[in-house]
């Protein structure tokens, strides 16, 4: 598979994969916040890996895809750590002490940290539109700090919620390096593995936790693994190996206002009007950030 941008029927194809991930990716909100106390944050993120472990490993000797190797599996590895571990647990954290709304709008801005990233490392530069997006999701941030979470909501999962976005961030940045010489379904798969094995010592608490869960939570857990981790992290990969790292990420700007309707709906759950303001700048911001110079577009 190459990287070189999707035309035609592929095109179609991509479009269609980062929908699918986008609401896959706003229910997981909604489920780890209707799990709420059946399952700690970190007994829930070892089930969610651990099933969408199982599930990929099954998909991967049915498909047989190449196996990582060298310098790609080092890489897999270390995004698996970040982003299937890492993100996992700070995204369970952050929701024992936002509502699902607020969270989403503050892991969203992890496309943002992307871009500054590549600025940085990758010498793509700070262009005007980058500054000022910068600019705009900061004050965003600053909004929801100084008052915007709601009733549901402490300030320390504020906190929480920026590390998932970098941890979100680092991950999207080293997949997409590892994604240029490894196979899209093996490194998910190999990267969910690497995610499960970090968090096994959470295993007492998951083992402890799990015979005094209402099925619900249970339930939940495995649509965790299944759903928005096996299904949608293939599907990402997919568009990913296809797409701009930036780019990609963009996408998923959707995400907060898709959790935001979702938890409104489902759980009865609404950030503070300060909130929604907040985090209505940190979207306005990101998407300020990916738009493109006048200079480059003539």
């Amino acid at each position: 598979m190459t990287g070189e941008p999707a035309t035609g029927r592929a095109s179609w194809r991509v479009t269609v994969a980062m929908l699918i991930v986008l609401l896959l990716w706003a229910s997981a909100f909604i489920a780890i916040r209707g799990i709420g106390d059946a399952l700690s944050p970190g007994a829930l993120a070892l089930a969610r890996q651990a099933v969408g472990a199982i599930v990929l490993a099954g998909y991967a000797l049915w498909r047989r895809p190449p196996f990582p190797r060298g310098r790609g599996l080092v890489l897999v590895i270390v995004y698996g750590l970040l982003w299937f571990a890492g993100y996992t647990l700070a995204l369970n954290l952050a929701e024992r002490h936002l509502d699902a709304g607020t969270t989403a709008m503050l892991v969203n801005i992890a496309p943002l940290l992307v871009a500054v990233v590549a600025g940085v490392v990758l010498k793509e530069g700070f262009p005007r539109p980058l500054m000022v997006g910068i600019g705009v999701a900061f004050t965003g941030v600053v909004l929801i700090a100084s008052g915007g979470v709601g009733p549901h909501s402490e300030p320390i999962g504020i906190a929480l919620g920026l590390i998932a976005a970098a941890l979100y961030a680092s991950g999207v940045l080293v997949q997409k390096v590892a994604l240029r010489t490894t196979d899209a379904l093996g490194a998910t798969w190999v990267g969910c593995a690497a995610g499960a094995v970090a968090l096994l010592p959470f295993l007492p608490q998951l083992v402890g936790e799990l015979p005094d869960a209402p099925p619900a939570a249970v339930a939940g857990a495995v649509y965790l693994g299944i759903f928005p981790t096996a299904v949608a992290f293939v599907l990402w990969a997919y568009v990913l190996q296809r797409s701009t790292a930036g780019a990609t990420a963009s996408a998923t700007l959707a995400v907060p206002a898709i959790v935001v309707l979702m938890s409104w709906l489902l759980l009865g759950e609404l950030p503070t009007m300060l909130g929604l303001i907040g985090g209505v700048l940190c979207v306005a911001g990101v998407a300020w950030s990916r738009r493109r110079p006048r200079s480059a577009v003539r």
